[in-house]
C-alpha cells in the first residue's frame, strides 16, 4: 500500500513501473488541510529575516517549524533566530543522521521552540502540536506547499501557515490560490 497527500507524476510513473495491476483510491482532492489558516506576507527579499523575527515575537512560539529552500539558509537562519533568544535547531541534509535525530527529538519534546528545516522535513515528519509552519522561502510546487503546511493542523487540530512572499513568487502565489 502507498499513502500520500499528493500523487505527483513521478510517483505515478514509479508505481506503474513497479506494481502489477495497481489500484488507486483517491479521497478528495490534493489541497491543504481545512484546519489550517493561511496568511501571505508580502516582503522585499532583503527584509525577510526582519519580518520573520517580528512574526516570531508576535506569535506563540511553543512549536514553530520554518521552511527554507537551502540547507545553508536553514543553518544561517537558525543561528540568527538563536541570537534573538529562541531555543532553535535545524534539520537539513548537511547534518549527520545522529544530529538529525537529536534535532527532531529535541523539537518533539519541546526542548526546542523552533526548528528551521529544508523540505527534508516536509514529508513524513510526525510531530504533535506544531502550531505554526512558516515558509521563509516559497516552496517549489503547490504539492510541496501542501506537504509543508500539513505539519500543522494535524488530527483535527488548528494551525497557522505563514508564507513570506517576494515579488519573484507571484506565479506560485497564483498556483496556491487555485488550490
Amino acid at each position: 500500500l502507498l499513502f500520500s497527500a499528493t500523487f505527483p507524476p513521478e510517483v505515478e510513473k514509479l508505481t506503474a513501473q513497479t506494481l502489477k495491476n495497481p489500484k488507486r483510491i483517491s479521497v478528495g482532492i490534493s489541497r491543504p488541510a481545512h484546519t489550517v489558516t493561511h496568511a501571505l506576507f508580502p516582503v522585499a527579499r532583503h527584509l525577510k529575516t526582519r519580518l520573520l523575527l517580528a512574526l516570531l515575537k508576535q506569535t506563540r512560539t511553543d512549536s514553530v517549524l520554518i521552511f527554507t529552500r537551502t540547507r545553508h539558509r536553514a543553518h544561517r537562519l537558525a543561528q540568527q533566530i538563536a541570537r534573538e533568544g529562541y531555543k532553535v535547531t535545524s534539520l537539513h541534509s548537511d547534518r549527520t543522521q545522529g544530529q538529525r535525530q537529536s534535532a527532531l527529538a529535541g523539537f518533539k519534546s519541546g526542548h526546542y521552540q523552533v526548528m528551521v528545516a529544508t523540505d527534508i522535513a516536509a514529508r513524513g515528519l510526525d510531530v504533535e502540536g506544531i502550531s505554526h509552519v512558516i515558509n521563509f522561502d516559497m516552496p517549489a510546487t503547490s504539492d510541496d506547499y501542501i506537504h509543508r503546511i500539513g505539519r500543522t493542523g494535524r488530527a483535527e487540530r488548528t494551525g497557522d501557515a505563514f508564507t513570506l512572499v517576494t515579488p519573484d513568487d507571484k506565479d506560485m502565489v497564483r498556483a496556491l490560490e487555485k488550490i
